[in-house]
């Protein structure tokens, strides 16, 4: 089935509270979507942020960050009196300014919190909420330190279960109900989504950090010393883009030990995922084919080596118990074949971005799109906007080649990223998403992320309100009624 969606994450939507959260704006932007024909929501990663407020490199793969919390159905539930406007109106996320105030509310609430069946039914049947609780606590009362950095008592607790936690007990109770109020807060906006026929696309980064609850808890699947400290990492190796390569720092896994223990890690954290969102996709699908081998000691990314990943026997294992899993394949980049083997294999649908399709030395500068089973973008989070790109990154004469291509293809809306957005719904991948900022037609200033850059103004773009969305709604819904989606 053809279907259009929009990318926007959750800490973009307009708030009360300087950072969009799981309340009222949330669902009022599901309500958008469904009367403009939409019928998907793409977010972000929803887990705790880690450096540079990144969601890629999160403190848990299954936790998520209070940060999304609605302090305003926190009032509705009766666990705060108030919940006065922190910079309401801003459009741009204060990271620090807006947590610290959340985190004040938060402490009101939990003074007022009386623990029901359903809150120890959740935290009875999630395992991993406790151990989580106690990184988090560990990791608050250790400066924010790195796990192998703490001192050995802490460090080696997940292993041992002997220090001495009483201390803790409340910041540990603490931790648990926040995660408890989110997993209710986001479940309720889901069901709200479902049943207005929104479908909601979640995101997941293929490694998970050395500073997470993930690691700490599972060190016998990772690459690791004894002392906890990764002895080869995860990047890619040097292209086009650059002479060094990426270095990402991610752990690599210990795939043979995963395998021998029938891949329990990653089927404990897909099946997790697969409660919280509809689809998942999968960034750096390659990983699962084939994997960059960094030494922990290159500075760069230019030592390494490719390393073949049992891809298949994954697969076939995770099927064999989840069968209806729906996942998204993120196969950007260059791929040897094999990678498009193993996603077609699996009926994963793969990703087109418009931004990379045209070629301006060519006559017809725009390859189209014959695979069905695909997902495509104008652009993503990590692309510029479609405005930017257009006025920053093409040259005049690939401008005045791209206005002639889209006329001749009968495109001739006014503004030239509705125009891109008309081709990518009108084009054959069942699935097209488009950028929140694609559709306002904002320039670069409100890109989400650069790639290879840390800290502002990444991950911190938010919208004030709605209305320039709600004012597009019937060119919005002629498009994708146009492009039967």
């Amino acid at each position: 089935m053809r279907q259009a969606g929009i990318l926007l994450a959750v800490s973009s939507l307009p708030s009360r509270h300087g950072i969009g959260d799981f309340g009222r704006e949330a669902y009022n932007f599901v309500r958008q979507l469904k009367r403009t024909g939409f019928k998907l929501w793409q977010v972000l990663p929803l887990n705790p942020l880690g450096y540079g407020n990144s969601p890629y490199q999160p403190y848990s793969s299954k936790a998520m960050d209070e940060i999304y919390i609605s302090l305003d159905m926190l009032v509705k539930d009766g666990l705060l009196k108030t919940a006065p406007r922190f910079h309401s109106a801003s459009t741009s996320v204060d990271y620090d300014e807006v947590r610290n105030f959340k985190n004040q509310k938060l402490h009101e609430a939990f003074r007022l919190f009386a623990p029901k069946r359903a809150y120890k039914s959740f935290i009875n049947a999630n395992e991993w909420i406790y151990n989580y609780a106690v990184f988090i606590t560990l990791k608050k009362h250790n400066d924010l330190k790195l796990w192998s950095d703490w001192p050995k008592e802490d460090r080696d607790w997940i292993k041992t279960k002997s220090g001495d936690l009483s201390k803790y007990e409340v910041d540990i109770h603490y931790e648990m109900f926040v995660q408890f109020i989110l997993y209710r807060q986001w479940m309720e906006l889901k069901k709200y989504a479902n049943k207005l026929g929104i479908g909601i696309v979640g995101d997941i980064p293929i490694y998970v950090g050395i500073d997470s609850e993930d690691v700490w808890s599972h060190q016998d699947q990772f690459l690791l010393t004894a002392e906890g400290t990764p002895t080869h990492i995860a990047g890619v190796p040097p292209d086009y883009f650059s002479a060094t390569g990426q270095r990402w720092g991610n752990p690599l896994y210990d795939w043979e030990k995963m395998k021998q223990d029938g891949f329990k890690f990653w089927l404990d954290r897909l099946s997790y995922n697969a409660k919280l969102f509809d689809y998942i996709r999968i960034d750096h699908f390659r990983a699962f084919d084939t994997y960059w081998k960094i030494p922990v000691s290159c500075p760069t990314a230019v030592e390494g080596a490719w390393i073949e990943a049992p891809g298949y026997a994954f697969f076939d294992t995770l099927f064999s118990v989840y069968p209806d899993l729906k996942i998204l394949a993120e196969d950007l980049g260059d791929l040897r074949p094999q990678v498009l083997e193993l996603r077609n294999h699996y009926h994963f649908p793969g990703m087109k971005i418009v931004q990379f399709s045209f070629d301006f030395n060519k006559e017809t500068p725009f390859t189209d799109y014959h695979e069905t089973n695909m997902a495509v973008y104008p652009g993503t989070h990590d692309n510029q906007t479609t405005r930017g790109w257009y006025r920053h990154f093409l040259k005049q004469s690939e401008r005045d080649s791209l206005r002639k291509y889209l006329t001749t293809r009968g495109y001739l809306h006014f503004r030239i990223t509705d125009r891109l957005i008309a081709l990518t719904l009108d084009s054959k991948p069942n699935f097209a998403i488009i950028p929140m900022q694609d559709i306002l037609s904002y320039g670069d200033w409100a890109r989400m992320n650069t790639p290879g850059t840390i800290g502002s103004p990444n991950w911190q773009w938010k919208l004030k309100d709605f209305n320039l969305f709600k004012s597009k709604k019937r060119q919005l819904e002629t498009l994708i009624k146009s492009a039967s989606r």
